[in-house]
């Protein structure tokens, strides 16, 4: 086994975990969030930027990365890690959302998807063996399986046709990997029916698979069912496996996803927002951009530590983003991502200490109504 997972503690009133896991570059500390690097960089952010703020691992996307660089680049300079510059763990998507939100360029088929490049315009095919050869040529820590992503509203004998498919691509995926050295991730999908959530994972969780992932959520879904499908396909994953909820979200969907024994999360939102002037603060969001803020001689977050908290006022980021400076938006996305790990920190001492239960809920009073739109949430990995 590639990823050697324990679990040190659980947390008493919640199924919250607190673990660990070994890669070749590092062991990660679970409950963690992964920074996104779509394209082989987070947003704004230099290595040592990341390192500071408290990453531990850094997820790349393999249909980005395929187009650009491409698989050659990675197999000629020595994978992703030196590429970058990035000495710790990375993680790579498969793709599978991105061919999903390409519905007038793409077709897809059991063989797999076939697409328009956006970089050269021509006709590329990704299939599950396709994935796996191109994350293998990166050289990443842990790889994901080829999904077939819908909507997660479809009714129920298309998204039963989806997660059909999708296993049988996992099984692909597992019989193409080639380096036992890299981990590999299946992705448990289903949409909101717990069925076929309860099928999806009973097919998979047999399987050698490192990892787990819950897959096809924020594609449709509104705030409540995206908790309840997360509690039910956590309760469903083995407890000596990672547990993955790909591409949610805000803090409290961390919050609520770690209460029901999730380990790992990864989002573009803490960077996303940031370069619209949005910041995650301890009493929920601030929009820097608005008027309160041109004279406001105060920190973004009294109670954060990190560097622009502890060296700009709000007048000063409402300056930044008004004049258009690109050090507004990394300014953010730093306190943002710091933030992020912040949170990730404090969560697994809370679990450690039997405490995160009244930990998640004071959190989640202090922030909840500042977070979430009663309404739809889009997918943003």
């Amino acid at each position: 086994m590639p990823l050697p997972f324990r679990v040190s503690a659980t947390c008493p009133g919640s199924r919250a975990r607190r673990g660990s896991f070994l890669t070749s570059h590092g062991r990660v500390e679970t409950p963690v969030f992964m920074d996104v690097g779509t394209r082989a960089t987070v947003t704004d952010c230099a290595p040592a930027d990341l390192k500071s703020v408290g990453a531990q691992v850094l997820l790349g996307n393999t249909y980005h990365l395929m187009l650009r660089p491409g698989v050659e680049a990675f197999r000629r300079l020595g994978g992703i890690h030196k590429f970058m510059g990035w000495s710790g763990p990375v993680l790579t998507d498969s793709g599978g959302y991105q061919i999903f939100s390409l519905p007038g360029s793409r077709t897809v088929t059991e063989k797999g998807a076939r697409f328009k490049g956006y970089t050269d315009q021509q006709m590329h095919m990704l299939s599950p063996e396709r994935a796996i050869e191109v994350q293998t040529a990166i050289g990443s820590d842990i790889m994901m399986v080829l999904d077939e992503c819908i909507d997660s509203m479809s009714d129920e004998p298309t998204t039963r046709a989806a997660m059909n498919r999708t296993h049988r691509w996992a099984l692909r995926s597992l019989n193409a990997r080639t380096n036992p050295a890299q981990a590999l991730f299946a992705i448990v999908q289903g949409g909101v029916v717990p069925q076929l959530r309860r099928e999806s994972a009973a097919f998979l969780t047999p399987h050698p698979f490192d990892g787990f992932a819950i897959g096809g959520l924020a594609v449709g879904d509104s705030r409540a069912q995206r908790e309840d499908v997360t509690a039910l396909a956590a309760e469903l994953l083995p407890p000596d496996k990672p547990r993955y909820l790909m591409g949610v979200g805000t803090p409290p969907d961390l919050l609520n996803a770690m209460l029901a024994g999730v380990d790992m999360f990864d989002c573009i939102i803490p960077t996303q927002l940031a370069a619209q002037g949005t910041a995650f603060t301890s009493t929920g969001r601030v929009r820097l951009t608005r008027t309160q803020n041109f004279l406001a001689d105060e920190p973004l977050d009294a109670t954060c530590a990190c560097a622009t908290c502890t060296t700009f006022s709000r007048a000063y980021l409402h300056h930044l983003f008004k004049a258009r400076e690109p050090l507004g938006p990394r300014l953010v996305s730093m306190h943002n991502l710091h933030a992020y790990h912040v949170l990730m920190a404090e969560s697994r001492s809370a679990i450690e200490n039997g405490t995160f239960a009244s930990y998640a809920k004071e959190r989640l009073d202090a922030i909840d109504r500042h977070e979430h739109s009663s309404t739809r949430f889009g997918e943003v990995r």
